[in-house]
């Protein structure tokens, strides 16, 4: 029964949000807790919410001081140089824009912190997205998919899991894994070039100021007059606005030379940080909470160090930090319902239990392949301390090493980096302006996709 109302659980969340019938906020809260009730354990539900909201307290306080640290260094003019290099390389060409996206998701995802991937990449393309009317969707995919595949880094957190779970050496479960994630990699570029000719029919290629141009006749067709080109740098938050270009902070929040919240002799300074700040989070220095509490708070203090600006650059980073945040203690409820009932542990073992005898041979393909609904739908704590180390024994049971186990575990991390339940996503999908449900709905086809590729180059070169 458990098994049946957990899938039920799932099912339900995910075609609500998807139909928007609710937002995913009300879905993570509501409906875990209405089934909580089903179960016959609603007495339990503070306990089981408390316990979730426990465990992601870390992540929560991260992803808030992580907001205000990197939308403070967008502010001040840091990853300019950046905007202006993948400006000269994409040429307000969409196909190199998508492409563009794919190439530096990954590059920034060698830090191991999906979150940092997220915001980084965002903030670097979501202007050039905007100002070419471009879909969005295809940012917040193509960037996960690319986060997914470099998310297999020995310290990116699935490889040290399941080498953990299984006491096996990272870097024997990862190294031979390498052409594989190549190949899915590689999927992931090709995919972006598909989504980019695509963009590029249906938009054509713009100079960066014919764009410029049909978007503010579109605002005088729209209001019904001309648009105040100068602007107005109003309340000290940097953006100079237009009259109906309310969606369009965020590209003069990155591109604007004259955003009065630039700090050009501060800018060294602001890099040493930052590169100081990802070096200490690589070697855990201290706790990543920790460390952007106090990146944030030097941040603030040494860029604006007058109390009227700071208040201004938190108020402005405000919506985003109780966006995610907000989503993050949601996924809490879900979690901790799903979990603390026993809900989660019931569907992985019927999942188990239900793989035919025949297919004992072919462990690590079958764990190939559960591995993209089950890090879907769990934790990767879930999956790879409680399902992992059973699918190795039954593969074992068949002469199939704990080694080809581990790798085929990784398979399904580009699905799972767009699940509901990895509060990165949310930080990707908050800095888009993007429904979670549109994302989802685009995303996981081609995620699954990928996961397949990686799958089947796996098998191909004889690591899986």
């Amino acid at each position: 029964m458990l098994t049946v109302l957990g899938f039920a659980m799932i099912a339900t969340f995910l075609v609500l949000i998807m139909l928007k019938k609710m937002s995913p906020i009300a879905a993570l809260v509501l409906i875990p807790a209405l089934f909580c009730v089903v179960v016959g354990k609603g007495a339990r539900l503070g306990d089981y919410v408390i316990d979730g909201v426990t465990s992601l307290a870390p992540t929560a306080a991260m992803l808030m001081f992580a907001i205000v640290y990197f939308g403070v260094m967008i502010d001040v003019g840091l990853f300019d140089p950046i905007v202006r290099a993948i400006l000269r390389f994409c040429k307000a060409d969409p196909l190199r824009i998508v492409v563009g996206t794919a190439f530096l998701a990954a590059i920034v995802s060698l830090d191991g912190d999906g979150s940092t991937t997220f915001m980084i990449t965002v903030s670097a393309m979501y202007p050039l997205y905007k100002r070419l009317k471009m879909s969005l969707v295809v940012m917040t995919g193509v960037a996960a998919m690319a986060n997914g595949v470099m998310n297999t880094l020995p310290w990116g957190g699935p490889t040290a899991r399941a080498a953990t779970a299984l006491k096996l050496d990272a870097g024997d479960v990862f190294v031979p894994m390498i052409p594989a994630l190549a190949a899915g990699l590689a999927f992931v570029v090709v995919l972006a070039y598909v989504l980019g000719r695509r963009e590029r029919k249906r938009l054509g290629v713009l100079t960066l100021d014919e764009a410029l141009v049909e978007e503010r006749e579109t605002e005088t067709v729209l209001v019904g007059g001309g648009a105040d080109k100068s602007g107005s740098a109003g309340g000290g938050s940097g953006a100079a606005t237009a009259p109906g270009d309310d969606t369009d902070d965020d590209f003069q929040g990155g591109l604007d030379p004259e955003r009065p919240t630039l700090r050009p002799k501060l800018y060294w300074f602001n890099a040493l940080l930052t590169v100081a700040l990802l070096t200490a989070m690589i070697m855990e220095l201290l706790p990543i909470p920790v460390l952007f509490l106090l990146g944030a708070a030097l941040a603030l203090t040494v860029n604006f160090p007058h109390m009227p600006d700071q208040k201004a650059r938190i108020g402005a980073h405000a919506e985003n930090v109780l966006n995610v945040s907000g989503m993050v203690f949601a996924a809490a409820v879900f979690t901790g319902v799903l979990q603390g009932t026993g809900m989660v542990d019931h569907m992985a073992r019927w999942l188990v239990d239900n793989i035919p005898d025949g297919m004992g041979p072919h462990m690590a393909f079958v764990t190939g392949l559960l591995s993209l609904p089950l890090t879907y739908f769990m934790s990767n704590d879930g999956f790879y301390f409680g399902v992992l180390p059973v699918l190795a024994e039954a593969g074992q049971a068949h002469g199939v090493s704990s080694l080809e186990i581990a790798r085929a575990s990784l398979v399904g991390q580009p699905l799972h980096m767009s699940s509901p339940l990895v509060p990165a996503v949310y930080v990707l999908v908050g800095m888009a302006k993007v429904e979670f449900g549109d994302h989802t709905r685009f995303v996981v086809k081609w995620a699954a996709l990928t996961c397949l590729v990686i799958l089947g180059a796996g098998m191909l070169f004889g690591i899986i």
